[in-house]
């Protein structure tokens, strides 16, 4: 699917009516709060936190971001709802440099709608369980995960793969099953905690339960999609004590688009070298971009 940018032009005719300023309404009598908590912990203690409930890299992998052309396809949902929701994410794509498919590519971001999202999911595997998991360490979060998937009640549930990519150039940094060849990596490679070596996300696999959405917001579930199609979000992380769209379906006072938290995290993801992203580095980027927004202070 590519990407179409809305353009909505407003035609303003005539002049600008004003009303006449009414008076303040009565004030209320003043309302007794409960305890008010104080989290006295540092910024970079409660990002720490943050990314480690966040972060779902497979065993013994970086965190993974895209480096290929992301395409984003949507099945099973109405055509206008569908483009709406593919510009949503290309959208919050973009603005990370993260860069996007031409008309008619095939897509490696696939949203698909169910009426059973754990029914969807089965049948998925069932059908081509390969497609998740090929059997190669380090691509996917691994069969116990996988289960996991195909049984989760959640309203929404995604997989992600990822490769290992020598950061400098791209290619493949790893065996497949039928490769004959040897596969080289320059520098040290694995020796050097990996350090000439990237892991870049290939595919990702979301299911929407479309009966459990009553209570999400249209715009809310776009930048909810948006968020766990660019980063491998833990599907099990606790983050009900941070500001951040992840929280839609756990939340009563849940944020209505990405939050300063989600988009330092999303930043961070995006700006970092292009070497194995491990969580403690992704942390104190995540931190310093927080530190440089709100004065310092962003909601926890």
């Amino acid at each position: 699917m590519g990407v179409l940018t809305a353009v909505v032009s407003a035609v303003l005719a005539g002049a600008i009516q004003t009303a006449p300023v009414a008076p303040p309404p009565p004030q209320d009598p003043p309302t007794e709060l409960g305890d008010v908590v104080v989290d006295g912990r540092s910024l970079a203690d409660r990002v720490e936190e943050f990314v480690d409930e966040v972060a779902a890299p497979p065993r013994r992998r970086g965190i993974a971001r895209w480096r290929s052309r992301v395409c984003i396809g949507v099945v099973n949902l109405q055509k206008a709802q569908a483009q709406g929701l593919i510009d949503r994410i290309s959208a919050v794509a973009d603005e990370y440099g993260v860069r996007l498919g031409e008309p008619g590519c095939q897509p490696n971001v696939v949203v698909i709608f169910a009426d059973d999202g754990r029914a969807m999911a089965g049948a998925l595997v069932e059908a081509d369980r390969r497609a998740f998991h090929l059997g190669v360490g380090g691509l996917d979060r691994g069969k116990v995960a996988l289960e996991q998937f195909r049984q989760s009640d959640a309203p929404v549930r995604w997989w992600h793969v990822s490769m290992p990519v020598v950061g400098a150039t791209g290619a493949r940094a790893i065996r497949m099953p039928g490769d004959s060849g040897p596969i080289f990596v320059p520098g040290e490679g694995l020796v050097n905690n990996g350090r000439p070596i990237t892991d870049m996300l290939n595919k990702v696999i979301v299911i929407v339960d479309a009966g459990k959405l009553e209570h999400v917001a249209g715009d809310q579930l776009a930048d909810y999609l948006a968020m766990v199609s660019l980063a491998q979000v833990d599907p099990d992380g606790d983050t009900r004590a941070y500001d951040t769209i992840l929280n839609i379906f756990d939340a009563p006072a849940a944020p209505n688009q990405l939050t300063a938290w989600d988009r330092g995290y999303l930043e961070a993801l995006y700006d970092s070298w292009p070497q194995r992203l491990e969580g403690s580095h992704h942390a104190a980027a995540v931190a310093r971009i927080l530190e440089r927004q709100d004065g310092g202070s962003p909601r926890p």
